[in-house]
């Protein structure tokens, strides 16, 4: 499958083919192929997975997974609003928790994490399962457990979580 999306990439009607366009499907399977390449050229990989070159998002994505690696990249396509419907990263922390990073007032926090999955799908630490559904890989785990909770404590304040009490 991945070995056909860089020629269809290229092609601008691309997008337009998807049915579920209107729920981010070519920005999925975007951010699907970067993981799969990344997973294929482990020398550019063993290069970006350092965690100084890490953005502090990536970095908070990377601890708020730590525990179970389970990522989901998802838009709320019902949501009144512009910046309520964009994509946003959801991490289950827990069985009964999910943090979502999405801010209906500031956009730009939602663009920012999106960019920081996006930079862990190019470094080799998060690969994709199926539709909207990503994990850690085993490096991403690895590097998820050396990240301290002070270091990414502002940013996770900021995230919306939806858990039992």
């Amino acid at each position: 499958m991945f070995d056909q999306l860089p020629s269809a990439a290229n092609d601008p009607r691309w997008a337009v083919t998807w049915n579920e366009l209107g729920q981010g499907a070519p920005t999925l399977a975007g951010l699907a192929r970067v993981a799969s390449e990344a997973m294929a050229d482990r020398e550019r990989r063993a290069e970006e997975k350092s965690a100084a070159k890490l953005s502090p998002e990536a970095r908070c994505i990377l601890h708020a997974a730590a525990r179970r690696g389970i990522i989901e990249v998802k838009g709320a396509n019902r949501a009144f609003d512009a910046p309520g419907r964009m994509l946003a990263v959801y991490i289950e922390t827990d069985a009964d928790r999910t943090l979502i990073f999405r801010s209906r007032e500031n956009p730009a926090y939602t663009i920012r994490f999106l960019a920081g999955f996006r930079d862990l799908c190019a470094a080799g630490l998060a690969m994709h399962h199926i539709y909207t559904e990503f994990s850690l890989t085993r490096e991403g785990l690895e590097l998820a457990a050396t990240i301290p909770a002070s270091e990414v404590a502002e940013l996770l304040a900021l995230a919306t979580d939806l858990g039992v009490e």
